[in-house]
């Protein structure tokens, strides 16, 4: 991972360094949509810590955790994180996920995308919650 991460921009470097001082659950995704980092309150969200997963890759984490919306499997497009990331724009809103752990939570996703100065998307990220099923 070390050499992986020693590749990325720093902007996912810092992004990366940021969440793992944050209490709220982070999930961090390079310019392709690769998993590249989630903090240790997102692994309790998604049923195991970022070092027994690692790096995911786009069509292993998008379906992974199984995200729904009012009982309907979300196509990959729906995901608040996609969404960010494909539409360089925040997002907002609520799904249902089934952790590593086999546990379904209701999460509340905000998501940004990482867009320097320069214009060139280098990945998005996601601070999430769990919140009351519906």
């Amino acid at each position: 991972m070390l050499a992986r991460m020693s590749q990325q921009p720093i902007e996912l470097i810092l992004v990366r360094h940021l969440a793992s001082r944050l209490a709220v659950p982070v999930f961090v995704v390079d310019a392709v949509g690769d998993m590249v980092y989630f903090n240790g309150p997102a692994g309790d969200v998604l049923g195991r810590p970022f070092d027994e997963i690692n790096v995911m890759r786009f069509a292993d984490w998008t379906t992974a955790f199984q995200p729904s919306s009012d009982g309907r499997a979300m196509d990959v497009g729906e995901i608040p994180l996609v969404r960010a990331l494909r539409r360089t724009t925040p997002v907002h809103g609520p799904l249902d996920i089934v952790g590593a752990d086999g546990v379904t939570r209701t999460i509340e996703v905000t998501a940004f995308p990482i867009v320097p100065p320069t214009g060139e998307v280098l990945g998005a990220v996601a601070m999430f919650w769990e919140t009351a099923a519906t």
